[in-house]
């Protein structure tokens, strides 16, 4: 007696938890296909250098007792940079000149008595001493102006190499000075989009962190072999318009490299793809039901895709433009389902 009546129960029961579980239906994010403007866009990190960056040395050796430009300042093309003691250098130059006057005197005082007790390869000799003490001149003046260091140049200092009042030999850095005539960016770029670097359908801007403007770019110049590990090529890229004063050599930059050359398409989220046993691709179609549009059924439905040069999917061949497919989660469904449309959480 006590058995029939648990059937009796179970038996009334099944039939509200079938109806509940039936009104239970999946929510899903809805699509809508369309068409793009076909741009492809890429970013890559940047880095800011000048133009040149180059260290600068003293051709000669000695003591500095001027030093006057300060790291992080910029200074104009000529101006002094550095400077050695000048006494010893002007003492070098005084005695090349009266080494010189005696070697002429002496020159002098054998032509005029050549052809009696003085020989012509006397003279010669005198000639070459003085000769050799003409040299002696220039490379002691030389050395008096190699002993003032100025740029040629605009530029940043970057650092101080030395501290004033170091003796430094020649050759010996004293300055890193950045060449800011222009600011250029280098970054490292896959080979399929090198090859179209040049092209005249992709153009280049950086953007730094913190800001919301971005800068326009020309290519310069890159390196012709690629990275050992990342087969990626380096080009250099330089601004075409002024930027703040704040972007120096060593900022970080954000590059978009934006390719203007593609086909209109429709772009497809990897995560609306599903595929069948054989591997082919497909799209589940939201056909909503004419009691409530955000209720319907899901159908599967076959495309062709291309995968182009910026990792995108896009649909050659499948649901024409406006057509709603579900996306993400497309592959957690079957063909046919029910299911409602996502609205947010708790709907």
């Amino acid at each position: 007696m006590k058995l029939f009546r648990l059937l009796l129960t179970l038996a009334l029961l099944m039939p509200q938890a079938v109806a509940a579980q039936t009104s239970v239906l999946r929510p899903v994010k809805l699509l809508e296909l369309a068409e793009g403007d076909g741009v492809v866009e890429r970013q890559f990190f940047g880095r800011v250098r000048a133009r040149d960056t180059v260290e600068l040395a003293f051709q000669v050796g000695g003591q500095i007792v001027e030093f006057p430009v300060a790291e992080g300042a910029p200074v104009a093309a000529g101006a002094l940079i550095s400077q050695l003691d000048p006494v010893p250098f002007r003492r070098e130059l005084r005695r090349a000149e009266v080494n010189l006057a005696k070697a002429e005197r002496d020159l002098a005082r054998l032509r005029e008595l050549s052809g009696s007790s003085v020989s012509d390869v006397q003279i010669r000799d005198a000639e070459t001493e003085r000769d050799l003490a003409e040299i002696a001149r220039e490379e002691a003046r030389d050395a008096l102006e190699d002993a003032t260091l100025r740029t040629s140049f605009d530029a940043l200092v970057a650092r101080r190499e030395v501290a004033n009042q170091t003796t430094v030999a020649a050759g010996e850095p004293v300055v890193r000075l950045h060449d800011m005539s222009e600011l250029r960016v280098d970054i490292d770029v896959p080979e399929v989009l090198f090859r179209q670097a040049d092209d005249a359908g992709i153009a280049f801007r950086a953007s730094f962190p913190g800001s919301t403007e971005s800068y326009d770019l020309v290519l310069r110049e890159f390196e012709a072999e690629t990275a050992d590990i990342t087969q990626t090529f380096t080009i250099t890229l330089a601004f075409t318009e002024d930027v703040p004063g704040w972007v120096l050599p060593g900022a970080t930059a954000t590059v978009t490299a934006r390719l203007e050359a593609q086909e209109d398409a429709i772009v497809l989220p990897e995560g609306a793809l599903v595929f069948d046993a054989d591997g082919a691709p497909g799209v589940m179609v939201f056909t909503p039901s004419e009691a409530d549009p955000d209720r319907g059924t899901v159908a599967r439905m076959p495309v062709e895709i291309d995968v182009r040069d910026d990792a995108q999917i896009v649909q050659r061949d499948g649901p024409a433009p406006g057509t709603l497919i579900v996306s993400p989660g497309a592959s957690q469904l079957r063909d046919g389902q029910e299911v409602r449309r996502f609205t947010g959480l708790g709907n």
